[in-house]
């Protein structure tokens, strides 16, 4: 029995002061998050999907919505699919922010394993994979999607392959609105695939960091 749980990263966000949003609640989805979640809807919309899950955060749930209607579903929340702390959280943030100049932040960053910075990679992993064992017990023998948050995606995915957590965040495979699929047969993990349905809509910052990952917009990964 083949089942199938797909890890569905949220739409662009309207955030035109580049916070890092975070958990931040407020934050929906701009006019082109809408286009790809619509997008995601028509692409994937006629697929054996019996069960939609989403993080409680708005810019997962209008995500959702679109492919929701499709399927005539209604989208559960579950807290365990949230986006991850961050210290960082409601300031501007990126290089032009000039926030890593700042001394006050340098103890922040001391130690990139855990990391320090926030919620340790090894717990987002753990409450994410729960999450994923419970959908898939839900959805036995169909689909069922999960829409969640570029970190927590990426986590969950080097937690399957069993890679170390530590990595560049510019480098993560997890464009926006991407797909990040678990199959399993009778209960086991037997491949990962990638896939971009609305990735004639990702802009080509998040595209380029995708390829920089070593991955392509469609590949699937077996797992031994």
């Amino acid at each position: 029995m083949r089942t199938t749980v797909h890890l569905l990263r949220h739409g662009e966000v309207y955030n035109p002061q580049g916070v890092l949003y975070g958990r931040s609640e407020g934050y929906h989805l701009s006019d082109l998050g809408r286009r790809m979640a619509e997008r995601v809807a028509e692409r994937i919309g006629g697929r054996d999907i019996v069960r939609i899950v989403s993080s409680p955060l708005e810019r997962a749930r209008e995500t959702a919505a679109p492919l929701a209607a499709v399927r005539d579903l209604e989208v559960l929340t579950d807290e365990r699919v949230l986006e991850s702390t961050n210290i960082f959280e409601g300031r501007p943030f990126s290089l032009r922010s000039g926030i890593f100049q700042r001394p006050s932040t340098w103890r922040h960053l001391w130690n990139p394993f855990t990391p320090s910075w926030g919620e340790p990679y090894r717990d987002i992993a753990e409450r994410m994979w729960a999450a994923v064992e419970d959908a898939r017990a839900a959805a036995a023998g169909h689909e069922t999607v999960v829409v969640s948050h570029q970190l927590p995606i990426w986590v969950t995915r080097l937690f399957a392959e069993r890679r170390r957590f530590l990595h560049d965040p510019r480098h993560r495979q997890c464009t926006l609105c991407s797909l990040t699929s678990f199959a399993f047969e009778d209960g086991r993990l037997v491949t990962i695939s990638y896939a971009e349905p609305a990735g004639d809509l990702i802009p080509v910052g998040d595209r380029r960091a995708a390829f920089s990952a070593g991955g392509a917009p469609e590949e699937e990964k077996p797992i031994s």
